[in-house]
């Protein structure tokens, strides 16, 4: 858990000339605005407006203040998940928009939900002010848009929220916001790293599949839990079917669950799967941009040899570490996929993009399945 942090503020100031009669524009403190200590001209942003609106406010999905991320209507369905992917130790608060008079469809419990157009996943990462007795509320760092187009595609928005958290706004370009952290004794007591949000294309990296941008957590395995709604607690699938935004849903009883891998009542082996398909299986897997691998991870995943255990890499280099195979039963020091997991460094760093601490829960979880493997 953490206890403190503190956003390094990164100004960076910009001279813009305006050659069109060879003079020098002057330049106001009107024309630029700040985004997480960043100052962007003003002009920069507006071209922005075929990719998305340019702040999350203008979208409706939350009152004021913004940053309190409390739902406008009923349309914006807050939601968890069974297990979570790893961002450097963020929290997330996750919500639905759903067009009114529009629903999901359910196709299968390992399927994402068929969302209809005009719907938005929101996903928001934070670092909890209850862990970092730093300021008065918690500290938002992005919000991450998926929306579901008029063609049936989704396109995918990064928002960069302000110092203040009145405001984020649409960045395409990325950014590296410095972080400091103070954990527990069980990691490093000060741990001072890069925060990455990603650019408009890394988003696309992990939610590529065969060809196209999908999303990846709303499966109905990973909804199927209990929430707490403003009214009541629920399990999230049955409180999207009686509101009429979810259909075709099969009885409760009958859909299955991810593993919640943090989760120490769950068994070694459900829990391992379960932290492999969510952080691994949105590129390994068949259709995934890891494909060619050879390496597939989904939780449902039953051969052996696609899990890794004795497959020797498709392409050995600096990311095998000089070891000679994915995973080998027992070994786990011997395991090129635990190797890429303890190390951050560019062409063996596994997650690829997104990560820039080591996940030392994950790492230890892994470590000891594989060990118990025969």
């Amino acid at each position: 858990m953490f206890r403190n942090l503190i956003v390094i503020n990164i100004l960076v100031f910009s001279l813009c000339i305006i050659s069109c009669n060879k003079t020098e524009k002057k330049i106001s403190n009107e024309d630029y605005v700040s985004v997480s200590g960043l100052f962007i001209a003003k002009d920069t942003l507006t071209n922005y407006s075929e990719l998305g609106l340019k702040k999350l406010s203008d979208y409706g999905f939350f009152k004021q203040p913004l940053n309190q991320l409390i739902p406008s209507s009923k349309q914006v369905v807050p939601y968890e998940l069974n297990s979570a992917l790893f961002t450097d130790y963020a929290s997330k608060k996750r919500f639905i928009y759903f067009p009114e008079g529009n629903s999901a469809s359910y196709i299968s419990d390992e399927t994402v939900l068929e969302f209809p157009v005009g719907a938005i996943i929101i996903k928001n990462f934070y670092y909890k002010n209850d862990d970092l007795k730093t300021a008065n509320s918690d500290v938002i760092i992005e919000t991450r848009l998926l929306i579901k187009e008029e063609d049936n595609t989704w396109k995918a928005l990064p928002y960069i929220w302000n110092e203040i958290q009145t405001e984020a706004y649409l960045y395409i370009l990325g950014k590296d916001i410095d972080l400091v952290l103070e954990t527990n004794s069980e990691r490093q007591k000060k741990t001072v790293f890069k925060y990455s949000v990603p650019n408009i294309n890394m988003c696309k990296n992990c939610h590529m599949k065969n060809k196209e941008v999908v999303p990846l957590g709303p499966t109905p395995r990973q909804l199927n839990r209990d929430y707490l709604f403003s009214d009541k607690t629920q399990n999230q699938l049955a409180y999207m079917t009686e509101n009429k935004w979810l259909s075709n849903m099969q009885p409760l009883n009958e859909v299955s669950k991810l593993p919640d891998y943090s989760d120490a009542s769950e068994s070694l082996n459900n829990r391992a799967r379960a932290y492999l398909d969510v952080n691994c299986a949105h590129c390994h897997q068949d259709g995934g941009s890891a494909k060619t691998s050879g390496l597939h991870l989904v939780y449902q995943e039953q051969d052996r040899y696609k899990l890794g255990v004795n497959k020797p890499p498709v392409a050995a280099g600096k990311g095998s570490g000089n070891l000679s195979f994915d995973i080998v039963a027992g070994q786990p020091e011997a395991s090129i996929l635990l190797y890429r997991m303890k190390h951050l460094e560019p062409d063996v760093v596994m997650p690829e993009i997104g990560k820039n601490l080591v996940h030392s829960e994950g790492v230890k979880l892994i470590e000891s399945w594989i060990a118990s493997l025969n």
